[in-house]
């Protein structure tokens, strides 16, 4: 049987940087075809359409049961039959720390895959980047770039990149201070229970998390037969199956029980979860977790996901 699947070269962070601002000027478009987010436009971050405790008004809105008499508008509200408070936008300092796994794994990619795992992974932290750094955000990458506001803060992390390559694992994140969010793509393929024991405590410190899982397809599907041996690109240990479509269906149950544990774990902790396949486009799920990042909630456990 012809090989499915190869370990490909670990992609030049300069090369992944232009395909990441390519992807970041599709953002717009992507963001009208994703109606959930359609909405969620941010023009710098003392332009940013949320709520909060800042000075400048956003707008009025309905008064809700409950809310502090105070916050109400006395003069807007006498206009008409309903009564009305004054939202502001949020105004204060915030953090965005961007990670991506470059482990062995990550270098897979099959004939039915568009790009490698690492390339892909790449592709959105950077791109990410570059929309956060437009939005005023600062960008830190866990042990290898401090936070930066900057315009140019996707070129700083891809040469921070270069020069400190990110090592297999999940990061050393006692340098994280203060409510921030955090954004971890990998591939997660680690037992759920194991990856939720690292993740827990950043929640805990009041880390506001989303985990962006990339898989290539034949990872899902497991389009193997016949004689095929498998190689673990993190050990280097070798499996033969004298007939890999008889584990097919074993294989996937597996497979699938270990993502919907990781799922349901990070969405007790009040963390998104967002799966991405090599297959469909980076816009998709660049799209998902912009709109998390722009306060969309996340999904209840249980509940759907992108």
């Amino acid at each position: 049987m012809a090989s499915i699947g190869q370990i490909v070269e670990q992609t030049p962070s300069s090369e992944v940087l232009s395909r990441a601002q390519a992807r970041a000027a599709l953002v717009p478009d992507c963001m009208v075809e994703a109606k959930r987010i359609a909405n969620t436009v941010i023009a710098g971050w003392h332009g940013r359409r949320k709520r909060g405790i800042g000075e400048n008004f956003w707008q009025f809105r309905p008064y809700a049961e409950g809310e502090s008499l105070s916050r109400i508008d006395w003069r807007r509200s006498a206009r008409d039959d309903h009564t009305y408070v004054r939202d502001r936008e949020w105004e204060a300092a915030h953090t965005v720390w961007l990670w991506a796994d470059m482990s062995p794994s990550m270098m897979y990619k099959s004939t039915l895959a568009l790009v490698s795992k690492e390339s892909r992974a790449l592709v959105l932290m950077l791109a990410l980047a570059e929309i956060l750094a437009r939005s005023g955000e600062r960008i830190g990458c866990p042990g290898v770039m401090e936070p930066v506001s900057s315009r140019n803060a996707a070129e700083r992390l891809a040469a921070a990149i270069m020069h400190a390559p990110l090592t297999a694992g999940l990061p050393e994140t006692s340098m994280i201070r203060g409510h921030s969010d955090i954004v971890l793509i990998g591939d997660f393929l680690d037992d759920a229970n194991r990856v939720m024991e690292r993740i827990a405590p950043l929640g805990r410190r009041g880390l506001r998390g989303h985990v962006v899982e990339i898989a290539d397809p034949a990872e899902e599907t497991f389009p193997y037969s016949g004689r095929t041996e498998f190689t673990d690109p993190e050990t280097g240990e070798k499996l033969v199956s004298g007939r890999a479509e008889t584990i097919r269906e074993d294989y996937q149950r597996a497979y699938l029980a270990r993502r919907e544990a990781l799922g349901e774990g990070l969405r007790r902790l009040g963390w998104s979860f967002v799966f991405h396949r090599t297959d469909h486009l980076a816009s998709e799920a660049l799209v998902a977790v912009h709109g998390y990042l722009s306060g969309m909630p996340a999904p209840k456990p249980g509940g759907s996901r992108p």
